[in-house]
């Protein structure tokens, strides 16, 4: 929806060109790069473009000139989705010279790299080549000078040529990388390459995004915080019925809950869908959590506000007014530390008690915890004001009744620990490469068992030196607040110090180190088209875990292939034996070119494609 000519009009987004004044709200899509130059409760999910998990409040205040891109919060770019309020924004880049562009000109640069197995094939394929030309050329001369005939000792050597190279061996590894590819789809791993399971099975590190592989990148309420207690609360995702509030029915911490999550639900522009995939949120997604939430405590609220004070940078909370028969009820939510100072009470009705200092001090240290912990924490507070108080923010957000905090966290897969350990096991580091915050990087990595050190973050990683950064690999940190240049430098460094990368990723920040990486790995539910279209290998669950499947599987194709290898090599020696002796004992010719090959290609290939097909060996991820 575009301003021009002083109307407002409907245009298709290829046609927006900078300077049009564009209309932005909650559901859509950014056409193109924009300057917000007005916004209402704005915020937006750029987890495609930067990896960050939760939607980023936006606002028409400068920022400085050299701000990080996942925090320039009066910028709009192309290909991010409003979750929250609405904007009017100045377009001021399209097409090529939008951040998306930016980071597709940075895919084309990457040029394909071949695999570990076309390498070691190239090396043998080169020395058969000079070890047949070599033999050929030695036997042919050797019995032309002992006084053979020149005409046999061609056909002679040309028989050795054709004795030492495996014919059959393009075809054969070809074969056994098809069939490979439909065990890979039980696996749950599409590929895009004939030789990417052979890569996967050859890898030695694997960098992973964090948000929707390691975790399910559905925002749920994992506890609350009310005067009564701690809160615990079941289940992950949008769904209402996968899940319980952990608490005794008609407890006073059941009456406290239900008060906290009414609030939630009138602070709240969000709601929960399902279709044929699933439940899944539209709108902001931790509002999202708190209705999710409300369902599974069985709390509900007819919602008709009359009133509205919304969140912003500076506020950094958000108030909306009900109205009764004779007073206003102020429903508050916004961060502990920005609304503690506004409350003066603890609780609400009969229950409530004066916020001393010392439940102050409580209140910020449960708060801490949460965070610790790699959840995000979010107040809420209400107040009974006169009908006839004057509506401004200052006179509605004072003396506010704390009603609780609420923890919300991303969760991890839950299979993702046991794919950590095997990883382990199998020699393979695991690197975590996030646009996520370092604090919320470091309390995944502990929970699925990657165990990092620290978090360097993208700024500082900026200054680190090439071997200050292979320093930081080695000990294992996690990588936040990246950028595409960031994550394509990492792969870099590790292939220069001979490791094969495998590279996961969803977002259209990922698309240059997936094309980097010896082996991309694209995901298929949440993945971009951009991200599937530069990987090599696309998992149609989402999932960490069956990358490590995929790799087991990897590993078995290259073991029979090696299988494949050695049974022709040896088959062809006997060959270069037998003709040779021949020589030796001025024999007539044994073996006729044509017939070295229909041995090589017709009776030694079937022999050898049983030989790829085998079950792994144990032991093969140890």
């Amino acid at each position: 929806r575009v301003v021009r000519d002083g109307r407002q009009q409907s245009l298709d987004a290829t046609r927006l060109v900078p300077g049009d004044l564009v209309t932005v709200e909650i559901g859509g899509r950014i056409p193109a790069d924009l300057r917000i130059v007005h916004a209402v409760d704005l915020k937006v999910d750029e987890s495609p473009l930067t990896g960050e998990s939760e939607s980023v409040p936006k606002s028409a205040e400068m920022v400085e000139a050299k701000t990080p891109l996942a925090e320039q919060h009066s910028m709009a770019w192309m290909g991010t989705t409003v979750t929250n309020g609405r904007a009017n924004g100045i377009v001021v880049g399209t097409g090529m010279v939008t951040e998306f562009g930016r980071i597709a000109e940075l895919t084309q640069s990457v040029g394909a790299e071949a695999t570990p197995l076309q390498k070691k094939l190239a090396v043998l394929g080169t020395w058969l080549g000079v070890i047949a030309v070599a033999i050929s050329v030695l036997v042919a001369l050797s019995g032309w000078l002992l006084g053979q005939d020149l005409e046999e000792m061609f056909f002679t050597g040309v028989s050795l040529a054709v004795a030492v190279v495996p014919e059959g061996l393009p075809a054969v590894v070809t074969i056994t990388l098809a069939l490979g590819i439909r065990r890979m789809v039980g696996r749950k791993a599409l590929l895009r390459r004939l030789q990417a399971a052979e890569t996967l099975g050859a890898a030695t590190v694997i960098c992973t995004d964090k948000t929707g592989t390691l975790t399910q990148n559905e925002m749920t309420v994992r506890r609350v915080w009310v005067p009564a207690g701690v809160v615990e609360v079941t289940g992950v995702g949008y769904a209402p019925d996968t899940g319980t509030v952990e608490l005794d029915d008609g407890s006073l911490a059941q009456r406290e809950l239900s008060d906290l999550l009414t609030t939630g639900l009138w602070c709240n522009h969000a709601r929960i869908e399902q279709d044929e995939s699933g439940w899944h949120s539209v709108g902001e997604p931790t509002e999202a959590a708190l209705i999710t939430a409300a369902h599974k405590a069985g709390v509900s609220a007819d919602v008709e506000p009359s009133g509205e004070f919304s969140f912003n940078s500076r506020r950094k909370r958000m108030t909306v007014l009900e109205r009764t028969d004779h007073t206003y009820i102020a429903h508050t939510k916004g961060a502990p530390e920005v609304l503690l100072p506004l409350c003066t009470q603890l609780g609400w009705g009969d229950g409530a008690v004066p916020l001393d200092d010392a439940v102050r001090h409580q209140i910020t240290s449960v708060s801490e915890t949460f965070a610790g912990e790699g959840l995000r924490t979010l107040a809420l507070a209400r107040r009974r004001l006169p009908l006839e108080t004057r509506l401004d923010e200052d006179e509605v957000e004072q003396e506010l009744a704390l009603l609780g905090v609420v923890a919300i966290l991303d969760p991890p897969r839950p299979e993702v620990a046991a794919a950590m350990a095997e990883a382990r096991t199998a020699g393979i580091q695991v690197v975590m490469i996030t646009g996520d915050a370092a604090a919320t990087a470091l309390a995944i990595a502990d929970r699925v068992g990657l165990g990092a050190a620290r978090a360097v973050s993208g700024v500082e990683l900026t200054d680190l030196s090439d071997a200050e950064l292979r320093a930081a690999l080695d000990e294992g940190a996690v990588f936040a607040r990246t950028t595409p240049e960031h994550k394509l430098r990492i792969v870099k460094l590790l292939q220069s110090d001979g490791n094969v990368v495998g590279m996961t990723g969803d977002g259209v920040n990922d698309a240059p180190a997936l094309k980097q990486a010896d082996i991309g790995i694209s995901m298929g539910l949440r993945g971009t088209d951009v991200a599937k279209g530069a990987s090599d290998m696309i998992l149609t669950d989402d999932n960490f875990a069956s990358i490590i499947g995929a790799v087991g599987e990897g590993r078995r194709q290259y073991d029979n292939i090696q299988k494949v290898i050695r049974y022709l090599l040896s088959s062809n020696a006997g060959e270069v034996i037998a003709v040779f002796v021949n020589i030796l004992l001025n024999a007539p010719l044994i073996l006729l070119p044509v017939q070295i090959l229909w041995m090589n290609l017709v009776t030694d290939g079937l022999t050898a494609l049983a030989l790829g097909v085998e079950p792994a060996e144990e032991g093969i991820m140890e």
